[in-house]
């Protein structure tokens, strides 16, 4: 097997469950920039401990974003065969990012004033993340899906990476922080 197959020369592509769009249709459009952000979700989770909570999370955050692809990748007339969380995003995939959102805001301090990225590698590498997945955000809004939570989803997953990155930046950065504040 090769990795070209020569079908896209005539600048179209593929689609799940069958069809051919221009490559520079929407849902090619919002699937690069989602491929981006899980490409960006990759680079920070390469910058974690392999065992870490943060890595198993990124992990599976980009694993929610090829059932978000696959979903954009579908025509209205194949959405019936998406299954929920498999092909199909849900609500309870969103919900489960508000969870993590939650449990990580409990161990940080949430900061008062504008965040200047860059604290360490992996919150910089997250707060890269966040600014590519807001852009998938933005590009998603423009191709709307009858009843899907693939634009919450990414909402909700920006939410994350910033949380993530505020988490990221560590316990000894907390406490800088909240010196800082007493001066």
């Amino acid at each position: 097997m090769t990795i070209y197959t020569r079908d896209g020369d005539n600048g179209t592509t593929g689609l799940y469950f069958g069809g051919r769009v221009p490559k520079s249709a929407e849902p090619i459009e919002v699937n690069g920039a989602v491929d981006e952000a899980q490409a960006a979700l990759g680079w920070a989770r390469s910058l974690t401990e392999s065992d870490s909570h943060l890595n198993v999370l990124l992990i599976s955050l980009e694993r929610d974003l090829w059932v978000l692809m696959a979903e954009v990748a579908t025509l209205p007339e194949n959405r019936h065969k998406l299954k929920p969380e498999a092909s199909l995003v849900t609500d309870a995939m969103v919900s489960r990012l508000e969870t993590e959102i939650d449990a990580l805001s409990t161990e940080i301090v949430m900061p008062k004033e504008f965040v200047v990225p860059g604290e360490n590698s992996t919150s910089a590498a997250l707060d890269v993340a966040r600014t590519v997945i807001r852009r998938a955000e933005r590009v998603a809004v423009a191709y709307p899906l009858d009843g899907s939570y693939v634009v919450p989803y990414l909402n909700r997953l920006s939410d994350l990476a910033w949380t993530m990155a505020r988490w990221a930046e560590g316990p000894h950065h907390r406490t800088a922080r909240q010196s800082a504040r007493s001066l």
